[in-house]
This record gives structure tokens, C-alpha cells and sequence, in this order.
């Protein structure tokens, strides 16, 4: 006989964390890149904190997650539950589940809308039940408000926010400028090492933050020259990092949903890493554009509402001064690195161009921003090749997905690699990946034969004038971008053509960075392989081409 449950669903409600737990309480914190997490550490520490980075999450944290928890949640939900669940699992072997509960909180991000994402506090909570934790605390930040009651032990005063805000800048510009140096070095492994020193300096720097009232910590973010200063300090360290950059690389721009897009690590397939080893240069996902675009997006209401709704057109002019004084602030940290991280482009820019395909109002994940990007660094020439990480079934990004069709029909040159990440499908993932990668390589190897040719110079040449202006081979020159060509060694060509004077004849070649033949012909589905659906949009059965590394020069 069929039983009916009769107790009514109760919304997750954690015991408060009071100000008392606060020297003996330990908040756990993760799902973003290791540089950030310990700026944020940083941060947390020097407001009186105790604060701790999860591990980056692996395929082990997937199975669990799928096992404690929603087998239908997407797999950012059961990468970072798993991630959660079996850490604390770990400690409790230690001691006891009851310590557990007491020692350590977890604060994470939420939202709400037309994804997963506003439930995954549901799914922490069931992950909890089921693994014999359910007294832990866990917390949810919405990206608007604290959703939950916290009690007095967290004040998240502005002071706290702005050093967090202010640390994403940062390192979001160091991220930058190491992905454009690394596949470059002549020393393998100085980057890395040269980042991980960096970053700790900047932990430093924010842990050690004057402690100021909330007007004065405003007045003073905006004007001090402390992080300048800081962010030139690391370009320093950056300046003794040799590079040769005529080694052709395709340069591949990083898109897709927030998660996916952001960490480096099994959850991605490790895609930031896999690219490089295959040859590629990679624009990475800053966080800060994630953030402009939450601007934007929340502006766009008082657009709407502007002479229908009294005070809109008031504030939106406040909140279009605020937009403004976040990019300048941007840019003043980015003129403090020699300008040699990539400008954030212009939200505006950004939906005008993703108008025709995606509407303005369908803000799931990151909306049209997702198709505005693609579209601009295709016309601009930021990238050879542009790929997209998307959750599997993950609903904002298939409908993104869906309007980069009709963007493809307008622009058949777009190299675009959509991948759809399950967490235990790499090989397919990243077998797709490789038939657009493929085609990328070719291209900037035609974009630097075509500059070779219009300059007329030869690789000896360029080489021996570097090698006669050493500034030019270290890290922190800067190879300036006019939008005539996508990949950094041609780049580099054609502004030691300019220094010796040489004038580029008129473009020959419309393939290097945008322009050029489709990416793929027309062929047998049967096969895993050719058509151009195949090789935009990826075919189900996986019959990508296999992959294989190229030794890196």
C-alpha cells in the first residue's frame, strides 16, 4: 500500500553563527581559481576571520556529489557538493561528525532565476542529511543579498566587500598576464613560479589592509595608490620572465557558464591546461567582466522604467557613475601592469552586438554577454578560436548555444567550440575541441606567413633584431594590438616591421584572427568528423577526431 508523506517542506535554516565562534569557528569557502581564493582568504583573515580554501575539486568529488545528492543536478552542483561533503568527511574521521558541525561553516554563493544554480543550497542540505552531517551550517550569498539569517558572527561591511572586490581585480589581471607569458617562457616553469610568488605578496598586501569607518574605506579604495603600487611590484616580478613569442600559437578565448569558466581543474577537464600542452594561447574568463555584466544587467531595468517609474532616470545615472568608477579603477590597476593585461570591453558593445541573436532581458547564466563576446573577439581579433563550457543541459547556455547558430550563419568564419561538460566525458569533450583546434592552428600559421610576406621580412631577421633590443624579449613588453592580426607572434612581426621602419603591404590574407574560409567543409555525418554542424555544435555520438600533445619549442 502506497504511503503518503504528510510533512510539509521546510526551507534549510542553519543555526546562527554568532560573534562568540568567531576565534574557534572556521568558515570554508571555494569553486573559483586558487588565485582569488587566497586574496579572499587574504581578505577574511585581516577582517578578524578564520578562513580555509576547500581543495579544488576532482572526479572523485563528482561521484560523490551524484551519490549524496540530486543525480539530475548539473555537475558544477555535484563537483563543489562532492567537494564539500568529502572534506568534511576527511575531518570527521578525525574526530566526530559533532566537532565538525562545530569547527568549521561554509559559505557559498546562490542566485535565482532560470537555473540550478538557486537550488543548490537544497542540494548541500540533502548532501549533508545523507552523509550524517545534517547539523552542519552552510550559508548562501545570492548575488543580491545574504539569503539566509546568519546571526552576528559574519558582518559583511563594506570594508570586507570592497577588499574582495578590489582582490578580483587584482588577480584577475595577474591571471591575464600569465596565460599570455606562460606559453611563451624560455624557462619552463618561471611563470608559474613567478604567479605563485606574486600571489603571495598580494596576500600580504590585503591581509594587511588599514582598518577604516565605512566612508573613509570608500574614499580610500578609490584614491590610495596602495594596490597601484602593489600591482607594479608585480609586473617587476613579471619583468625577469624571458619569452620568446614567435613561437605561432592560436589563441583561444574562454567562455561559457560562470563555474565551468572560471576554475582550473578536473571539473573543466582541466581545458586551460590541455590547451596550452596542445599548442594554444589562452584568453582566459576574468571574473571582474562577469561582474560589469551584473551591472549592466541590473541597469537595464531603469532603462526600461525611465519616465514610467519615478526616480529611474535618477538612478540610473548614479548607477551608470558607478559603472563608470568601477572601470576606471580597472584600469587604473591595469596601467599600473604596463596596460599588458586585456581591456575589459564595453558591456554596451557587447549587447549591440549580441542584439540581433539574443535578447537583452534573458538573463540566465551570462545572457547575451556570452554571444557579444564571441562576436567581438571575432571582429576585433582577440582570438583565432573561441570555446564555450557549458554544464550539460545547463539551460542559459543551450539557449546561447542555439543563438550562436544564427550567429555562425551570419559569420561561417567564427571558430566556435561549444563543449558540453558532464565531468566523466573528456575524451569526447576534448576530442571536439581539437577538430576546431586543429583548424586554429592552420589559421595562425597562415595569419604569420601572410605578415611574414607582407613585411618582408624573415623569421632570422626578427629574431636578430630582438636579439639586438633584449626589452622586447622580456615579459613585460608590450606587443600593441591595432586589430590587424589575432596571434601574438604575428602581432610581434608587425611592430618590429614598424620599428625598422617597414611599412605592411595591404592585407593579403582575410584568415588571420577572424576572417577566413569556414572552419570545416561539408562531409559525412556518418563519420564523426566533417560537417560544419559537426564541428560548431559537436555531435552526440563523440566521433571527434582523436587527440594528441605537441611538444611544445
Amino acid at each position: 500500500m502506497a504511503t503518503v508523506a504528510t510533512d510539509h517542506y521546510r526551507a534549510y535554516t542553519p543555526k546562527p553563527f554568532t560573534r562568540a565562534e568567531r576565534d574557534s569557528v572556521t568558515i570554508l569557502f571555494g569553486g573559483l581559481h586558487w588565485r582569488i581564493e587566497r586574496i579572499l582568504q587574504a581578505v577574511l583573515e585581516g577582517s578578524g576571520y578564520k578562513a580555509q580554501i576547500l581543495p579544488v575539486a576532482t572526479k572523485d568529488d563528482l561521484l560523490t556529489g551524484r551519490e549524496v545528492a540530486d543525480i539530475g543536478q548539473c555537475c558544477p552542483t555535484s563537483f563543489t557538493t562532492g567537494n564539500l561533503v568529502n572534506f568534511l568527511k576527511k575531518e570527521a574521521k578525525q574526530t566526530s561528525a559533532e566537532d565538525v558541525s562545530k569547527k568549521f561553516i561554509y559559505l557559498t554563493a546562490g542566485s535565482c532565476g532560470a537555473c540550478r544554480f538557486g537550488q543548490y543550497h537544497q542540494s548541500y542540505e540533502l548532501a549533508l542529511r545523507n552523509s550524517g552531517l545534517g547539523a552542519f551550517r552552510m550559508f548562501l550569498m545570492a548575488q543580491d543579498n545574504l539569503d539566509q539569517n546568519m546571526g552576528d558572527g559574519l558582518d559583511l561591511n563594506l570594508g570586507m566587500t570592497l577588499g574582495c572586490l578590489w582582490g578580483i581585480f587584482c588577480t584577475d589581471l595577474i591571471q591575464d598576464l600569465e596565460y599570455q607569458v606562460r606559453p611563451y617562457e624560455v624557462l619552463p616553469g618561471q611563470t608559474e613560479a613567478v604567479v605563485k610568488e606574486s600571489v603571495e605578496y598580494l596576500y600580504e598586501v590585503f591581509r594587511h589592509r588599514p582598518a577604516m569607518t565605512p566612508k573613509k574605506s570608500v574614499l580610500w579604495h578609490l584614491t590610495t595608490p596602495y594596490f597601484a603600487r602593489a600591482m607594479r611590484e608585480v609586473r617587476r616580478k613579471f619583468a625577469e620572465i624571458e619569452v620568446d613569442r614567435l613561437r605561432v600559437k592560436p589563441k583561444v578565448k574562454i567562455t561559457g557558464e560562470f563555474y565551468l569558466q572560471t576554475v582550473e581543474g578536473d571539473p573543466n577537464y582541466n581545458i586551460h591546461r590541455w590547451l596550452e600542452a596542445e599548442g594554444a594561447e589562452v584568453y582566459p574568463a576574468a571574473i571582474t567582466i562577469w561582474m560589469d555584466y551584473l551591472l549592466r544587467l541590473g541597469l537595464q531595468r531603469f532603462e526600461d522604467y525611465s519616465g514610467v517609474e519615478k526616480g529611474a532616470r535618477l538612478k540610473l545615472g548614479l548607477g551608470r557613475l558607478a559603472q563608470g568608477i568601477y572601470r576606471l579603477t580597472v584600469n587604473r590597476l591595469r596601467r599600473a601592469m604596463g596596460n599588458l593585461p586585456h581591456e575589459i570591453p564595453s558591456q554596451f558593445e557587447l549587447r549591440r552586438l549580441a542584439a540581433p541573436y539574443f535578447h537583452r532581458n534573458l538573463d540566465g547564466g551570462e545572457g547575451d554577454m556570452l554571444v557579444g563576446k564571441s562576436i567581438w573577439a571575432f571582429q576585433k581579433k582577440k582570438a583565432h578560436m573561441i570555446c564555450e563550457l557549458s554544464p550539460y543541459s545547463c539551460m542559459p547556455n543551450t539557449m546561447s548555444i542555439g543563438a550562436m547558430a544564427g550567429v555562425l550563419g551570419k559569420f561561417p568564419e567564427i571558430l566556435y567550440a561549444p563543449l558540453e561538460i558532464k565531468g566523466d566525458a573528456e575524451v569526447h569533450a576534448l576530442s571536439r575541441c581539437q577538430m576546431i583546434l586543429t583548424e586554429a592552428k592552420k589559421r595562425a600559421q597562415r595569419e604569420f606567413d601572410d605578415v611574414l610576406t607582407r613585411t618582408g621580412l624573415t623569421v632570422d631577421e626578427v629574431r636578430a633584431y630582438l636579439h639586438a633590443h633584449p626589452e622586447m624579449r622580456k615579459a613585460t613588453y608590450r606587443i600593441p594590438h591595432d586589430g590587424a592580426a589575432a596571434g601574438t607572434a604575428a602581432k610581434l612581426v608587425l611592430h618590429v616591421a614598424s620599428k625598422m621602419g617597414r611599412r605592411a603591404s595591404s592585407q593579403g590574407s582575410r584568415e588571420g584572427g577572424g576572417a577566413g574560409r569556414p572552419a570545416c567543409t561539408h562531409g559525412s555525418r556518418e563519420g564523426g568528423g566533417a560537417g560544419r554542424l559537426a564541428c560548431t555544435q559537436g555531435s552526440r555520438e563523440g566521433g571527434g577526431a582523436p587527440f594528441s600533445k605537441e611538444t611544445k619549442s
